[in-house]
């Protein structure tokens, strides 16, 4: 991933929005009013680069909501931007 490049904000927020939406495909029918505002509080420090709210939010859904969590952590493209936030050091 060293050598990959940094997309810009916009390619960023594109990636992000695809990821959840096809996240929320997956479990949107077993989410109730507070996990989905978890879940947009998520995407929206993610699409923002926003590395101490990203933490913060999710930390909350893991005390809260584990098994969004956990799904969340299995998802592979909400993993890698997760992963990718974390090594470009947003």
């Amino acid at each position: 991933m060293a050598d990959q490049e940094i997309p810009s904000p916009g390619e960023h927020e594109a990636r992000v929005h695809e990821a959840f939406d096809a996240f929320h495909e997956k479990v949107g029918a077993r989410l109730d009013g507070d996990a989905r505002e978890s879940l947009d509080r998520i995407r929206e420090a993610a699409a923002d680069r926003d590395p101490e709210r990203m933490r913060e939010h999710m930390t909350q859904v893991q005390e809260e909501h584990g098994w969004l969590y956990r799904e969340l952590a299995q998802h592979p493209a909400i993993a890698n931007l997760l992963d990718e936030l974390a090594l470009w050091g947003f």
